[in-house]
């Protein structure tokens, strides 16, 4: 039975389709994380401003925290969950590990998901492009340094794989 002040939408995330009774003003970060427990969308500053909360619409990168659920119905949704088949990381999160691009990592997995939209758009992007790629995803410990040489070293693997 439906809950009163609820809506039933119709979600596609990491390939599964969801059925969830969403009240209007709920965002989609709310719904991944307290609904379907995909808690590695992460929730920083609430107004699209840190990119903690990024994931993939169609392919294309979008803060989740500003985003109001029902607009993401009928669209596809990538969390960063979605990224590794099975056991075996996406290559950027083994990129990220091998490179020492994480530190506290609260900002990793909507970095990462920044980072997959434009090797997805661009497979050979200059040092610039994947710092303008990025730079909507604040982080406190890294310097950036470390995440860019790690995009670009994903990038080279993901061409050398043909992907």
């Amino acid at each position: 039975m439906m809950q009163v002040g609820r809506m039933l939408i119709k979600l596609n995330v990491n390939g599964e389709d969801y059925e969830v009774a969403v009240k209007p003003h709920w965002t989609l970060l709310h719904v991944l994380r307290n609904e379907l427990n995909l808690t590695g969308t992460k929730y920083g500053c609430g107004t699209g401003e840190c990119g903690a909360c990024t994931v993939l619409m169609d392919g294309k990168a979008v803060k989740s925290c500003v985003l109001l659920a029902a607009q993401a119905e009928g669209r596809r949704i990538i969390t960063i969950e979605g990224l590794a088949k099975g056991p075996d990381l996406h290559p950027l999160q083994k990129a990220f590990i091998e490179e020492g691009a994480i530190q506290c990592g609260y900002c990793t997995p909507g970095m990462i998901l920044a980072a997959k939209a434009l090797l997805d758009e661009n497979p050979d992007p200059t040092e610039q492009e994947v710092r303008e790629a990025i730079s909507g995803n604040l982080c406190r410990c890294t310097g950036y340094v470390k995440p860019v040489k790690a995009i670009l070293a994903a990038a080279k693997v993901l061409r050398n794989e043909g992907r």
